[in-house]
C-alpha cells in the first residue's frame, strides 16, 4: 500500500491512535514508549503489513521540525536554577565528549573493515561520519523517559543529562555535516582550520540568536494584546520556526538557538505560561510520536539482519568503552561528581532519533554505503533504547542515586499568571504547627501571607479566621514572589 492523498490522514491517525495504547500497554514493563512507537512504524511498513514509505528526504524534513519544536519545549522546562550549577559538566559532554565519542567509535568502525566477518569496508572519513551521526544523547529519548518514568536523581544528574543532552544534538550536527562534506569531496576541501572556523561560526551564532530570539519572543508575547488566549502559543510556535529558519539560513547553528531560546523563555516571566506550556507539551508528544513512527515506516527490518554482526560490536562499543571514555574524560574537571554518578552518565548515552535522522543526511548526499549506514544506525537505536533506556530505574537504584521524585504544581491544581507577580506555596499541617492553637486566626504566618484554600481529604474549605483546623489538612497560601526571594 502506498500513501496518497485520500489515505494519509486515516493511516496517521490509525497509527497514532494504536501507538498511544500500545505505549500504554509497554509502559507498565518500564520499557520506553519511544522505542514502542519505533516498533509500530516497523510493524505497518513494507516488511510489515505493507505500507510503503521510502522517502529519507522526507523524513529528514519531519525529523527537522520535530526537533525543533522538542529542543525548543526542552530548553522551555528547564530552569536556570537547576542546570547553573552543572553548567561546566554539561557543556563539557555535550562538545568534548561528542568529540570523544565520534573519534573512539570511528576509529574502532574503521578497525572492523579489516576484521574478517565484519565486510563493511568503509573509509577513516566514512566512518568518522557514522560515528559522528550516533555521537549525541538523543534528546526526546532522554526528555522522553526521565519524565514518564518519573526518575528522582541525586547528584543534580537530572539537570546534567537535561543540559547535555539538550545541547549535544548542535555538536554532533555539525560534525554529521562537515564530514559528510569531506567524504563527498574526497577530502581534498579539508582543514583543522576550516572545520574549527566552520564549529565556531555555527556554535556562535546559534547562540546568538537562541539568546536575543528567546528575548524577542518573550517581549512580543507580554506586549502583543491578541483576542484569543489560544493564540498565543500558536504564535510561540510561529516564531520558533521563524529562529530556526532564519538561524540556518545565516549559517549557524538551527538546533542550538531553538534550545537556547526555549530555556530564555522559560526563565523569563511570561504571559499566559500556563497556556503554552501544555500547548508544547501535547505538540512535543505529538511530533516525537509522528517522527518515530515515521523513521519505523522509512527502514526495511529484513535489511537489518544483514548488519546484525557490525551493529552489535559498534552498538556495545559504544555503550561499554566510548560513552564511559568520554564522560570520566569530561568530568576529571569536576571533582564534585562520584564516581557512582559517572557509571550511571556513561550508562545513560541513549540514541534515538536524532541519530536516525542524521544518518538520512549521507543516503541524500548519495555517499557510498549510505544504506548500509542508515541501517546501522537505526539497529544501534533499536538496541540502546532496549538495554540503556530499559534499565535506568534500575541502574539508578542500584547506584543508591534514586531519590523520590520533586511533584510538579500542587495539591489543588491552581496556577497563577507570571504577571501578578505572586506565587503559591502548600503545607501539610502537623501537630506541633497546632500545638499553640488550631484556628486559622492563631497561627503564625508570615507577614503578606495570604491562606487561600484548605484540603481535607478529598474536601475543600474556603478558610476563615476562625475555623478549626486538623493534623493533615494542606494549606494553599498566596504570597508576593519578592517578599519570597
Amino acid at each position: 500500500m502506498t500513501f496518497t492523498a485520500e489515505n494519509i490522514f486515516l493511516l496517521g491517525a490509525i497509527l497514532i491512535f494504536l501507538s498511544i495504547v500500545i505505549s500504554k500497554t509497554g509502559y507498565r514493563f518500564g520499557i520506553p514508549t519511544l522505542l514502542l512507537f519505533l516498533f509500530t512504524g516497523m510493524m505497518f511498513g513494507e516488511d510489515g503489513l505493507g505500507l510503503q514509505f521510502d522517502s529519507p528526504k522526507g523524513a529528514q524534513f519531519i525529523g527537522m521540525v520535530s526537533l525543533s519544536i522538542i529542543l525548543f519545549s526542552g530548553g522551555m522546562d528547564t530552569k536556570f536554577r537547576d542546570i547553573r550549577p552543572v553548567l561546566m559538566p554539561g557543556v563539557l559532554l555535550s562538545t568534548v565528549g561528542v568529540i570523544v565519542t565520534t573519534l573512539l567509535t570511528g576509529f574502532f568502525i574503521f578497525l572492523l573493515s579489516g576484521v574478517a566477518g565484519f565486510d563493511i569496508r568503509l573509509s577513516l572519513i566514512v566512518s568518522l561520519l557514522l560515528a559522528a551521526t550516533m555521537s549525541s544523547t538523543d534528546s526526546a529519548s532522554v526528555f522522553n523517559l526521565l519524565r514518564t518514568q518519573k526518575i528522582g536523581l541525586q547528584q543534580r544528574l537530572r539537570p546534567i543529562l537535561e543540559l547535555e543532552s539538550g545541547s549535544n544534538d548542535p555538536m554532533a550536527y555539525m560534525l554529521t555535516i562537515v564530514l559528510m562534506q569531506v567524504a563527498v569531496s574526497a577530502g581534498s576541501d579539508f582543514s583543522l582550520r576550516s572545520l574549527s572556523l566552520s564549529l565556531l561560526i555555527q556554535f556562535g551564532l546559534g547562540a546568538a540568536f537562541g539568546y536575543f530570539g528567546g528575548r524577542l519572543c518573550t517581549w512580543i508575547i507580554n506586549r502583543i494584546n491578541l483576542p484569543n488566549a489560544s493564540l498565543y502559543p500558536v504564535m510561540l510556535l510561529s516564531m520558533v520556526f521563524i529562529l530556526f529558519t532564519m538561524t540556518d539560513l545565516l549559517r549557524g547553528n538551527g538546533y542550538l538557538a531553538v534550545y537556547i531560546a526555549g530555556l530564555v523563555v522559560g526563565n523569563s516571566r511570561l504571559s499566559f505560561r500556563k497556556e503554552m506550556s501544555m500547548f508544547m507539551d501535547g505538540l512535543t508528544w505529538l511530533v516525537q510520536i509522528v517522527m518515530f513512527l515515521t523513521l519505523g515506516l522509512l527502514v526495511n527490518p529484513s535489511e537489518l539482519f544483514d548488519v546484525a554482526g557490525v551493529s552489535l560490536a559498534v552498538g556495545f562499543f559504544m555503550m561499554l568503552v566510548a560513552r564511559p571514555v568520554s564522560v570520566f574524560l569530561c568530568l576529571i574537571p569536576c571533582k564534585n561528581i562520584s564516581v557512582r554518578a559517572r557509571l550511571f552518565l556513561s550508562w545513560v548515552g541513549l540514541r534515538g532519533a536524532v541519530p536516525i535522522i542524521f544518518a538520512t543526511y549521507p543516503m541524500i548526499a548519495g555517499i557510498e554505503g549510505a544504506g548500509m549506514m542508515f541501517n546501522i544506525v537505526f539497529f544501534i537505536t533499536l538496541l540502546s533504547l532496549s538495554l540503556q533506556g530499559t534499565s535506568i530505574s534500575w541502574l539508578a537504584r542500584k547506584l543508591r542515586l534514586d531519590m523520590p521524585v520533586e511533584k510538579d504544581g500542587n495539591e489543588f491544581g491552581i496556577e497563577l499568571p507570571d504577571e501578578l507577580g505572586s506565587q503559591l506555596s502548600e503545607c501539610v499541617l502537623t501537630d506541633e504547627m497546632i500545638a499553640n492553637g488550631n484556628r486559622l486566626a492563631e497561627m503564625d504566618l508570615p507577614e503578606k501571607t495570604l491562606i487561600m484554600l484548605i484540603k481535607r481529604g478529598d474536601s475543600y474549605i474556603v478558610p476563615n479566621g476562625q475555623l478549626e483546623l486538623k493534623k493533615g489538612d494542606v494549606l494553599l497560601s498566596i504570597s508576593n514572589r519578592d517578599d519570597m526571594e
